[in-house]
C-alpha cells in the first residue's frame, strides 16, 4: 500500500495527532502489517501493548473501513477520542444501551440517537450532510452482542434546511412517528413543540434544540436556542437539521396491529396492572410508547433481528482489542442478561397469565460471542485480534509502552534525560498533553533541563533532534524503534488520567428556578395587600369593550356564616402575587379585615432583629482593613486552563465575583450556593491558588473527614506542577504528621491546609492567613460557627453551601453577605433512570450484579437502624461475591467515617445505609441507588437521594421500591409517581426545591423564624428582611431612610383591549409566565428584554399583546409620577389620582383640556376622553388612549413628551424584523 505523507508542518486543527501517527506508521513493523492485512486474511492475531491500539487501528484503517471492539464502553470512548485526533469526523463510537435488553427501562434518547446516526452513516456513506464516510467505528463488546431491529439505518430522519419546501403538518406527523414527544416547552432531547408557524425540536444528537420558522410550507429561518431561557443563540449558525428517531422500536402500523392481536389473544377480566405486559401491549396498540417496550421486540417483530456486523460495508474487518477480556465480558453480560430475564419477565414477576411466551424473549438477549464470529465469517468479515499476551502463531509488533513516572519527581527527571539522549542522536520525540497550559509548561520544563523542545502546530509531525510538544488526545506513551520515535503523554508524567472530555459540556437544563406561578386550582397564594387566598381559575372578562384576563382568588368570608369572598386580580398586577410556601397549611385571610396587617406587622418586628445583627457584622467588616490581593498571575491562568471541563456560565460569574472581592481592601464574605457536583470546589481551588500567589496561607474548613479527603485530592491534583504545598489535617492524620503540618502552618512552609474543625483548635497558629474557605457551614456546631464568624471581620471568607439559597433572599441581602448561586448543573451525561415498583429479591440481585459488572458501587438505603444488619446479611446472601458494609448515624463517629472512607476508596461494593447519604456525599463511582420502603420518604428526600448517583460518565440508576403486598397510601403513591416522571426538575420538584430553599434561608439568616414564615409566606417574608436590612444599613451609613409601608401598586383600568391571546401563546402556564414577566419589569429596558424574548419564542406580537406592552410602559410612567390609579370612570372621562398640582400645572391642564377638572382635596384630576376626529366620532381607545394619558402625566410633571405607543415597543434593532414579519 502506498501511503501519502502530507507536507510536514501543515496545521490540521481537527486532527492534532495525525502527523505523529503518520510518522509512527513509517516503521517497518507497521508497513509489514499493512501488507499482510491488504490480502484480508480471515484471521490475524497481533500482539502489542494496550497503547498500540491507536497505531494498529490507524494502520488498518488505511486499507478501508474498520470496526474496532473493546471490552468496556469507557475504553471505547477513550480510543474514539484518540482516533478522532487522527481521522477527525471519519471516526464514530457506536454506544451501547445503558439498559440490559430485558430491563423494563428504555435506553436514553441520546444513546439511541447516536446509534441511529452511526447506522445511518453506514447505510448511506455518501450522504455528506451526515459527515464524511466512516473509516473507523469503535464499539464495546456489548453492542456487538446485542441484536437490534433490522434496517434501522434506513429509517428516514426528518431533514430540514432553510429555503426548503416541505409540508408543515407532515413534519409534525413524522416527528411523532419517530417517537418525539410533543410538549408545550422543549426542555430535553427528543421533544418538540409547535406554536403557530414556529417549530422547536431537540434532536437526540444535538447540543441545543433548534427553532424553525415556517412561512406556509417553506422553512424561512432556523436558529439554535437555549433550553435554560428559551432564547435564541445567535452565535451558532444552523442551515440543516437532521432529526433521527428517538427509539429503536418505532410504533409502525404493523407493530401496533401485532400488539393489539397479542393483547386480544389474552383478554383478562380484571384491569391490567400498570406495567404488566398486558398493559404495555394495550398501550402500544394505541400508539403510546411505554418505558421498556424495547424488551418486547422479539414478540412484536418475531424472527427479525440483526447484529452490528450485518450492517457493515462489505469485507469490513472486525478488530478485537484484548480478546481475552472481551470474552470474559461477553460471558458476564450474557449471564446478567438472563438473570434480568428471570427477574423481570419470569412467570413469578408477571403472574401466570402473561400473554407472551417468555421463551421467545431469548431472542432479544445477547448473542454468544462465537455466534457473532460465525455470523461475521458468513458475511465475509475478517476477524482480527490485538492481544497483550503473546502466542506463538501471533504477529508480534515492535512497539513498547513508554516508561511512566506516575508523578514521582526522580522518575520524571529520568524520562526527561531519556528524551534528551534520544533527540541528541537525531531521533524523533513528542510529548502529548491534553491542555494548552500544560503543554506550554512541559516546553518550559524541558528547556530547564537543556533539552531542545518546541510547541508543534496541531497535526504536525515532530522534527528530528527536537522534542515536539503537542496538545492532543493521547492517553499512553509508546516507543516505536522502527521509526526511532518516542512518545510520552501527560499521564506518563503525572499519573493522573484526564477523562476524555469533549470541550462542549454546555449547560442544557433550564436553570432550576421555580416558576413563581405554576398554579393549579386550589393552590395557596399570597397577595401583598390582601393576604393569603386560594387560586380558583383564570378567567377572561370584557369591560367597556376591552378584553382582559384575571386570576380569581378565594378569601375567607368577612361576614359570619357567609360564603367565601372572591378577588379578581388583573394580569398586570401579577407582581403582587406569590405562591404561598411556608410549611404549614394556613388559614385564608379575610378581605378588608385588619388580621393580615397585624400578621405582617408582627413579622416585620421579628425581622428587624435579624437585620440588626447582620448589619452590625457588616459595619465591622467595612471598618476593618483587609488585604487587597493583586490581579491574576500568568500561573493562575495556566492552572485554570488545565481544568478538565468547560465552566458553566454561573461558575465563571462566581469566579469573577470572588476574585473581585479578593482584590478589594475590605475582607470578603461571600456565600456560594449550588448542589453537590455543580462545581463549587473548582471556585475554591482558584481562589485558594490566587491567595497563595500573593504569599498568603489558605484554610479550607470542612465538616467531615470524608469531605476533607475528597477536597485534599482535588486540590492536590489541580495544583501539582506548581510550587504550592497542600496538606490535610483531620482526625485520621497521625500525630507526627499533624504536628509537622501545624508547624508548617506556623512557619509558613505549608500554603493550603484542608481540615475538619481541628483547624479551629487552640494552639493552631498561622504565619499569614489570607483566606478561609468554609464548606457546608450549616453542618458545624455552634461554637465552631462563632469562631468562624469572628474570622469574618479580618480575613477573606468564602462559604460554600449545597442547600440552595432562594434568589429573592440573595437580592435582599445584597451587599451584606455577597452571594453567588450556581444553578446550572454541568451538562450531565444522562438523566438518572428511575424505576419505581414492588420489591423483589431477584430484581434487586440482578440490579446489584449489573452495577458490579461495570465495576461500580451501590448505595442501598434502608432507613431503620434496628434492622439494618439483617438487611445487609440478606444482601450478602443475594450477591455473595460483593463486599457489603453498613453505615448509619448511630455508629461511633470514628467508625462511621472509616466506613464511608473505605467505600470511597472502593474497598467495598455496596454501602447499606440510612439516609445519611442524602447530603453532600460525592462518590462518583457509585451509580446505582436502591431505596427500600420508598413510600415512607418525602419528595425532597427522594430527590436528594437520587442526586447522589449518575454523577460521572456512567448512567445512573435509581430503584425506589415499596413492599409488594402492603397497599400504598394515596400521597405515597403520588410522590413515587412524581419522582418516576420527573427525571429533571419539574414543577413537583420545584416544590421540593422550595422546601430546601426554606432550609437554606434558615441557614443564612441563622434563625428559626418558621412561625413568621408560615404567617406571611416565604416570598413576602424575604422581602421584609430586605426592607429592614436596607433601613439599618442606611442608618449605619448615617443616612435617614423612610421606608414606605408598601410600595404602592398602580391600577390601570382603561378601555384598552390588552392581553396575550391564547392563539399566540396556547398554554396557560406559559401565558401566565409572560404576564408575570411584564408585570415584574421595573424599567423600560426590562420591558424591551421581555418583548424581545416573546418575539423570539412565539413570533411577532399580535395587536392585543402590543397594547399590553404599552399599558406596562404607562404603569412605569405613573409609578414614577406617584400616580396609583388611572381609571375610566365612565365612557367619557378618565380619572387620575393622587396628583398634587401646583398652580402652573393647573393652568397647563386647563389649556390642554378646557373641560378637565382638578380637586385639590382628594388630589384627583378628571379629563374627558377626546374623540378621534369630529363631533360624532367615537372616543379614543386602545393605544391612542394610553398615549393620551401618558402625554397628560408627563405634561403635568413638566417633562418632555414620551412616545409610549406601538412604535417604541421594540428596540430599534428589532423594528426592522417586525416590519418583515408583518
Amino acid at each position: 500500500m502506498e501511503f501519502i505523507m502530507t507536507a510536514p508542518g501543515a496545521a490540521r486543527p481537527e486532527t492534532p495527532i495525525a502527523g505523529l501517527v503518520e510518522l509512527a506508521l513509517t516503521a517497518p513493523t507497521f508497513q509489514q502489517l499493512i501488507d499482510t492485512a491488504a490480502a484480508s486474511p480471515a484471521e490475524l492475531s497481533l500482539v502489542g501493548p494496550a497503547s498500540a491500539r491507536l497505531f494498529v487501528a490507524s494502520a488498518l484503517a488505511r486499507l478501508g473501513p474498520l470496526l474496532v471492539v473493546t471490552a468496556t464502553g469507557r475504553e471505547a470512548d477513550d480510543l474514539t477520542a484518540e482516533l478522532r485526533g487522527v481521522f477527525g469526523d471519519a471516526v464514530a463510537v457506536f454506544p451501547s444501551w445503558e439498559t440490559l435488553p430485558h430491563e423494563r427501562l428504555s435506553p436514553g434518547v441520546d444513546t439511541v440517537g447516536a446509534r441511529l446516526t452511526v447506522l445511518r452513516r453506514l447505510a448511506h456513506p455518501d450522504d455528506a450532510r451526515l459527515g464524511p464516510p466512516l473509516q473507523v467505528v469503535v464499539t464495546a463488546v456489548r453492542s456487538l452482542l446485542q441484536p437490534m431491529t433490522p434496517q434501522l439505518g434506513l429509517v428516514e430522519p426528518v431533514t430540514l434546511s432553510v429555503g426548503a419546501e416541505i409540508e408543515f403538518e407532515g413534519v409534525i406527523t413524522r416527528l411523532a412517528e419517530l417517537a418525539y414527544t410533543r410538549v408545550d416547552m422543549v426542555g430535553r432531547r427528543g421533544e418538540f413543540a409547535v406554536r403557530g408557524g414556529i417549530l422547536d425540536v431537540f434532536p437526540p444528537t444535538a447540543e441545543h434544540p433548534v427553532r424553525i420558522e415556517f412561512w406556509g410550507d417553506e422553512v424561512s429561518e432556523m436558529r439554535m436556542f437555549s433550553v435554560a431561557d428559551q432564547r435564541s443563540i445567535p452565535e451558532i449558525e444552523v442551515d440543516t437539521l437532521i432529526a433521527v428517531a428517538c427509539r429503536e422500536l418505532l410504533l409502525t402500523d404493523e407493530v401496533r396491529e401485532r400488539a393489539a392481536e397479542l393483547a386480544a389473544r389474552h383478554r383478562t377480566t380484571e384491569p391490567a396492572i400498570t406495567g404488566s405486559v398486558n398493559d404495555m401491549l394495550a398501550k402500544i396498540a394505541e400508539g403510546i410508547a411505554v418505558d421498556g417496550m424495547e424488551a418486547l421486540l422479539p414478540v412484536l417483530r418475531p424472527g427479525e433481528h440483526v447484529l452490528l456486523t450485518d450492517q457493515l460495508a462489505q469485507r469490513t474487518p472486525v478488530l478485537l482489542c484484548d480478546p481475552e477480556k472481551v470474552r470474559t465480558r461477553a460471558a458476564d453480560l450474557i449471564k446478567t442478561g438472563s438473570e434480568f430475564l428471570e427477574a423481570s419477565w419470569s412467570v413469578a414477576a408477571l403472574g401466570t397469565d402473561a400473554p407472551v411466551d417468555v421463551a421467545q424473549f431469548g431472542g432479544s438477549g445477547f448473542a454468544e460471542l462465537d455466534d457473532v464470529r460465525a455470523a461475521a465469517a458468513r458475511g465475509g468479515h475478517p476477524w482480527w485480534t490485538l492481544s497483550q499476551l503473546s502466542d506463538e502463531s501471533a504477529v508480534e509488533l515492535e512497539i513498547r509502552s513508554a516508561p511512566s513516572a506516575r508523578g514521582h519527581q526522580h522518575d520524571i527527571d529520568g524520562i526527561f534525560a531519556m528524551l534528551r539522549a534520544h533527540v541528541s542522536t537525531g531521533g524523533y520525540a513528542a510529548v502529548v498533553a491534553p491542555g494548552t497550559g500544560t503543554a506550554h509548561r512541559v516546553v518550559e520544563r524541558l528547556a530547564e533541563c537543556d533539552t531542545p523542545a518546541a510547541m508543534l502546530e496541531s497535526g504536525a509531525a515532530p522534527k528530528a533532534g527536537v522534542v515536539g510538544v503537542l496538545k492532543g488526545p493521547l492517553h499512553d506513551g509508546v516507543i516505536i524503534p522502527g521509526a526511532t520515535l518516542v512518545v510520552i503523554t501527560e499521564t506518563d508524567l503525572t499519573g493522573s488520567r484526564v477523562a476524555a472530555v469533549e470541550g462542549k459540556r454546555l449547560a442544557a437544563k433550564r436553570r432550576n428556578t421555580v416558576d413563581p406561578l405554576a398554579l393549579t386550582a386550589g393552590d395557596l397564594v399570597v397577595h401583598d395587600q390582601h393576604g393569603i387566598g386560594r387560586f380558583v381559575e383564570m378567567v377572561e372578562r370584557t369591560v367597556g369593550g376591552a378584553r382582559r384576563e384575571y386570576l380569581v382568588l378565594e378569601y375567607a368570608s368577612s361576614k359570619r356564616g357567609g360564603g367565601s369572598d372572591k378577588l379578581y386580580v388583573p394580569m398586570d398586577s401579577l407582581d403582587q402575587l406569590s405562591r404561598y410556601v411556608g410549611g404549614q397549611a394556613p388559614a385564608l385571610s379575610k378581605l378588608g379585615g385588619s388580621d393580615w396587617t397585624n400578621t405582617k406587622t408582627k413579622a416585620r418586628r421579628a425581622v428587624r432583629e435579624i437585620a440588626g445583627e447582620l448589619v452590625s457584622l457588616y459595619a465591622k467588616r467595612q471598618a476593618s482593613p483587609g488585604h487587597a490581593f493583586g490581579p491574576d498571575t500568568p500561573w493562575q491562568a495556566e492552572m485554570e486552563d488545565a481544568f478538565g471541563y468547560t465552566e458553566t456560565v454561573d461558575q465563571l460569574t462566581a469566579i469573577t465575583e470572588v476574585k473581585g472581592d479578593m482584590e478589594k481592601p475590605i475582607p470578603m464574605d461571600r456565600v456560594i450556593c449550588g448542589d453537590v457536583g455543580y462545581g463549587k470546589t473548582e471556585i475554591a481551588v482558584r481562589a485558594a491558588f490566587k491567595a497563595v500567589q500573593d504569599g498568603k496561607q489558605v484554610a479550607v474548613l470542612v465538616p467531615t473527614t470524608l469531605l476533607a479527603d475528597q477536597h485534599l485530592q482535588t486540590f492536590s491534583d489541580r495544583m501539582t506542577g506548581f510550587p504550592v504545598t497542600v496538606k490535610g489535617l483531620s482526625r485520621f492524620t497521625d500525630a507526627t504528621e499533624s504536628k509537622a503540618v501545624i508547624e508548617g502552618m506556623a512557619d509558613g512552609s505549608v500554603d493550603v491546609v484542608i481540615g475538619t474543625h481541628r483547624l479551629l483548635q487552640t494552639g493552631v497558629r498561622w504565619k499569614d492567613l489570607g483566606l478561609v474557605v468554609v464548606d457546608e457551614e450549616q453542618r458545624f456546631g455552634v461554637e465552631h460557627k462563632e469562631h468562624i464568624k469572628s474570622l469574618r471581620t479580618h480575613v477573606d471568607v468564602l462559604t460554600m453551601s449545597a442547600t440552595p439559597i432562594p434568589r429573592t433572599l440573595e437580592m435582599s441581602l445584597a451587599g451584606i453577605r455577597e452571594m453567588s448561586t450556581i444553578l446550572t448543573p454541568p451538562e450531565e451525561r444522562y438523566p438518572v433512570l428511575t424505576y419505581v415498583g414492588p420489591q423483589d429479591d431477584k430484581q434487586v440481585a440482578a440490579a446489584l450484579r449489573r452495577e458490579l459488572l461495570r465495576d461500580g458501587q451501590v448505595f442501598y438505603v434502608h432507613n431503620r437502624v434496628s434492622s439494618i444488619d439483617r438487611t445487609a446479611a440478606r444482601i450478602r446472601e443475594l450477591v455473595p461475591e460483593a463486599r457489603v458494609v453498613v453505615a448509619h448515624g448511630q455508629m461511633p463517629e470514628e467508625r462511621l467515617e472509616r466506613t464511608v472512607q473505605g467505600f470511597w476508596n472502593r474497598e467495598y461494593d455496596i454501602l447499606v445505609c440510612t439516609t445519611i447519604v442524602e447530603t453532600g456525599l460525592d462518590i462518583s463511582n457509585a451509580n446505582t441507588l436502591i431505596v427500600e420502603r420508598a413510600d415512607t420518604f418525602g419528595l425532597s428526600q427522594l430527590h436528594q437521594l437520587r442526586g447522589r448517583v449518575g454523577r460521572s460518565r456512567e448512567r445512573g440508576y435509581a430503584y425506589f421500591l415499596y413492599p409488594p403486598h402492603a397497599p400504598l397510601t394515596e400521597t405515597a403513591y403520588d410522590r413515587l409517581a412524581t419522582i418516576a416522571q420527573n427525571n429533571e426538575l419539574g414543577a413537583g420538584m420545584a416544590v421540593a426545591m422550595k422546601d430546601l430553599e426554606i432550609r437554606g434561608a434558615g441557614n443564612v439568616l441563622g434563625v428559626e423564624q418558621s412561625g413568621h414564615v408560615a404567617g406571611v409566606g416565604f416570598d413576602l417574608y424575604v422581602r421584609l428582611v430586605g426592607e429592614a436590612v436596607e433601613a439599618y444599613r442606611a442608618a449605619a451609613d448615617g443616612q435617614t431612610v423612610t421606608t414606605a409601608e408598601e410600595p404602592k401598586d398602580v391600577r390601570i383600568d382603561l378601555p384598552v383591549d390588552a392581553h396575550l391571546p391564547p392563539d399566540y401563546i396556547a398554554s396557560d402556564r406559559l401565558r401566565l409566565e409572560g404576564y408575570r414577566r411584564l408585570a415584574a419589569a421595573s424599567s423600560d429596558g426590562e420591558i424591551d428584554a421581555v418583548v424581545e424574548e416573546l418575539v423570539d419564542r412565539y413570533g411577532a406580537l399580535p395587536e392585543p399583546a402590543r397594547r399590553l406592552v404599552a399599558v406596562a410602559r404607562l404603569r412605569l410612567l405613573c409609578r414614577d409620577a406617584g400616580v396609583t390609579e388611572v381609571s375610566a370612570v365612565s365612557a367619557s372621562t378618565v380619572r387620575l389620582s393622587p396628583m398634587t398640582l401646583p398652580d402652573s400645572a393647573q393652568v397647563r391642564l386647563k389649556r390642554m383640556y378646557p373641560a378637565a377638572s382638578y380637586r385639590a382635596t382628594t388630589s384627583t384630576v378628571q379629563v374627558p376622553i377626546p374623540r378621534a376626529g369630529g363631533v360624532g366620532a367615537p372616543r379614543l381607545r386602545d393605544v391612542e388612549l394610553v398615549q393620551m394619558v401618558a402625554n397628560l402625566v408627563t405634561a403635568l410633571q413638566g417633562k418632555p413628551q414620551t412616545d409610549i405607543g406601538i412604535t417604541s415597543e421594540l428596540p430599534a434593532s428589532m423594528a426592522s424584523e417586525e416590519r418583515r414579519a408583518r
